[in-house]
């Protein structure tokens, strides 16, 4: 046996040998390394580095001054956010936008995803699959475009609606239809592109449970049931985790080019409402609360669900 004085010269010397084995081995498959640095040096650029100006919010900022210079005013904008008249319709708008957007657009890609793995012509199977995936490639500002030709008074839609005697509509201008405009034209968008993360969980569950479900007799439906929807749920889980986390993060491009003074009272979120505040009118303190504000809210609301998952199925992120 080795005496413990050995053992601690030993210890050195196999820690000397295994940082040397490392080194080799980081030489040896440098370009990986290389190929890990650029996303790297982004995340730090752009994620963690201007988490240094998120104190302007915690300051009365002036750009003369300059972050550091600026005098400190503790929790003022949040307080000023918090009691402003447009909190209220704020958090209401960007909820009710986002939850509705999630529950809605949830069972669609899942429907979609099920009923292309069923479909026995895989040619028919493939072309509605392009053509469903094809719209996520579209831009906002061309989406956006495309919903203002279907839907303004002299559009596609209210073409049709005179043509058999009806009279046009400005669907864009009614407040009660921006959230249905705004949330369908957006599964339209994302539907194919979202069923192709079901088509892969799909494609994982063991065949070996549809030969027994084939023996059994189960039919189309209860194989969709007991092994289609089970199979996808960890996935499905998953991707509920991380919408839960976007909830007051409504997108803003497409909000802020459906806007018009008509539906401005529902169409308001609080991502536009940062932009009008701090690039707008310059209240670069102010926005900067709010967004931290937001920033907090969706890491809570991220948490909570995630542990409302892990206890209730056992499936989570952490």
């Amino acid at each position: 046996m080795l005496s413990k004085r050995t053992v601690k010269k030993s210890i050195p010397a196999i820690n000397n040998y295994n940082g040397k084995k490392k080194l080799i081995a980081i030489f040896r498959h440098w370009q990986l390394y290389i190929l890990l640095l650029f996303p790297v040096v982004w995340t730090f650029l752009f994620r963690y580095y201007p988490m240094y100006g998120v104190q302007i919010a915690f300051k009365d900022f002036n750009p003369g001054l300059g972050i550091l210079q600026s005098k400190w005013v503790g929790l003022k904008y949040f307080r000023m956010f918090l009691t402003s008249p447009q909190f209220g319709q704020l958090l209401l708008n960007t909820f009710s936008i986002s939850i509705y957007s999630i529950l809605a657009s949830a069972p669609v890609p899942i429907i979609l995803a099920i009923a292309l793995n069923e479909c026995k012509v895989r040619v028919f199977a493939k072309t509605v699959q392009l053509v469903t995936y094809a719209p996520y490639f579209i831009s906002t500002v061309i989406l956006v475009a495309m919903v203002n030709q279907i839907l303004s008074p002299y559009g596609l839609l209210n073409n049709v609606i005179k043509l058999f005697g009806g009279e046009a509509v400005n669907l864009l201008a009614k407040p009660k239809l921006f959230r249905s405009i705004y949330v369908w034209s957006g599964i339209w968008q994302g539907a194919g592109y979202s069923s192709v993360i079901y088509l892969a969980a799909l494609s994982g569950i063991d065949k070996e449970l549809y030969e027994a479900a084939r023996i059994d007799g189960a039919t189309t439906l209860q194989k969709i049931i007991y092994i289609d929807l089970p199979g996808i749920m960890p996935t499905f889980i998953i991707l509920l985790i991380l919408n839960s986390a976007s909830i007051l993060n409504v997108g803003y491009e497409k909000i802020f080019l459906m806007q018009n003074p008509l539906n401005l009272n529902v169409s308001e979120v609080i991502s536009t409402y940062v932009y009008k505040i701090g690039l707008v009118s310059a209240q670069y303190s102010y926005s900067s609360a709010i967004g931290l504000f937001n920033s907090i809210v969706s890491m809570v609301l991220l948490t909570v669900v995630n542990y409302i998952a892990r206890k209730t199925s056992e499936t989570s992120l952490w």
